[in-house]
């Protein structure tokens, strides 16, 4: 943001309230429309979507929106250098984690590739949503982004789910109930993988609850296939979290998480700008910022094999945060706005100011085009 909104107290107080009164009428209206269902291409839409349609937010195209149609962002801003290959990358198979790193498994189990029964994508985010197994979830995840790759499934439409379905194990406490790991009965490197397996569960279902949830607006179909590919990504990194606490003769479920994680997401459930800036731009730039700590500590532990797990996982969701800046600065440019003042607006109207606490890895999060000037003041 330019210098000269804060040459002043006055000024900056000024600028607050005609952003907050602009995203507050944003999120009303969105929230309006989630009770609605609006055909994709048609003269019916609100005036707001034929607004992202000139911007090249919304359309029917089966590719992401090109220079051209997209809106005006910032001078400033440079989208991560290596998002476009990441979109536009194969389907990664290596989905067990071999003696040097990911690999593909040696073989399929009878019956995989009827797994994923839905013939839209949306509906396909809503069958995981309603799956309860883990490893189901994951292996569902992988086949809905695999159908979906190969072509000719639509976006769709679906409703999502509530909240996603869940295991009997692990239980749900509220935060200040999940042992800390001196209180825990885990060991540190299991106790650190079962809290990273979690986050990585929520991740699926949260990517997918963005498809489905947002599908009746008819975004650029890049969109929905960049958050597709965010769950198919987060379902790998559960398999090696999963397949690890099995090597170390645990199970996920054998401690009790919180449900912090789809909370904080549920504030934004009417209100796309808000669930670009809780989930991807701060729930998983956390990510970023934990991720080459967990890693030293494991290999502290001596646990060198786990510590190669975290470090890969922290890499690959470089592009989560990425796809969430990315699309988030093209709607704020739709709107004319800046977009680190939607982002300060997003989060703390919706109570998640927890979002803008240090520490920060501001390396990884500027090279991801998170500004520093966006969450720091």
């Amino acid at each position: 943001m330019s210098n000269r909104f804060y040459t002043s107290a006055s000024s900056t107080l000024v600028r607050t309230r005609i952003v907050a009164k602009c995203f507050h009428r944003q999120r009303r209206f969105i929230s309006s429309l989630t009770a609605r269902r609006y055909p994709f291409g048609t003269a019916a839409r609100p005036k707001f979507l034929s607004s992202l349609d000139r911007r090249g937010l919304c359309c029917n195209s089966h590719q992401h929106s090109t220079a051209a149609s997209s809106p005006a962002v910032p001078a400033s801003f440079a989208e991560w250098s290596g998002l476009s290959a990441w979109r536009f990358s194969k389907v990664d198979n290596r989905r067990v984690w071999g003696d040097k790193g990911p690999v593909a498994r040696s073989g399929q189990a009878s019956g995989d590739q009827d797994l994923c029964y839905s013939q839209t994508l949306a509906a396909c985010a809503a069958e995981v949503l309603l799956t309860e197994d883990p490893k189901q979830k994951a292996l569902l995840t992988h086949h809905a982004w695999q159908k979906f790759q190969a072509g000719g499934m639509p976006v769709g439409q679906a409703q999502p789910p509530p909240q996603p379905a869940r295991p009997a194990r692990p239980q749900l406490v509220p935060p200040k109930q999940v042992p800390i790991p001196k209180q825990s009965p885990l060991p540190l490197p299991v106790y650190m993988l079962h809290n990273l397996a979690h986050v990585e569960l929520n991740a699926v279902d949260l990517a997918w609850d963005t498809v489905a949830r947002f599908s009746h607006l008819g975004l650029d179909q890049g969109f929905y296939a960049d958050f597709a590919r965010v769950a198919d990504d987060e379902s790998r990194h559960l398999g090696w979290c999963l397949q690890r606490l099995e090597e170390l003769g645990y199970a996920y479920g054998d401690m009790v998480a919180h449900s912090i994680l789809w909370e904080g997401a549920q504030a934004s459930t009417g209100d796309l700008a808000g669930r670009l800036a809780v989930v991807p731009m701060s729930q998983e730039a956390r990510g970023l910022d934990a991720g080459p700590r967990l890693a030293d500590k494991l290999v502290g532990c001596g646990d060198n094999r786990s510590a190669a797990i975290v470090s890969r996982i922290a890499l690959e969701e470089k592009a989560h945060v990425a796809v969430g800046v990315s699309w988030f600065t093209k709607m704020a440019a739709a709107m004319g706005e800046d977009p680190g003042a939607v982002y300060r607006h997003c989060i703390t109207s919706l109570g998640q100011q927890e979002a803008l606490r240090p520490p920060y890895n501001h390396a990884s999060r500027e090279e991801v085009g998170l500004k520093q000037d966006w969450f720091v003041h």
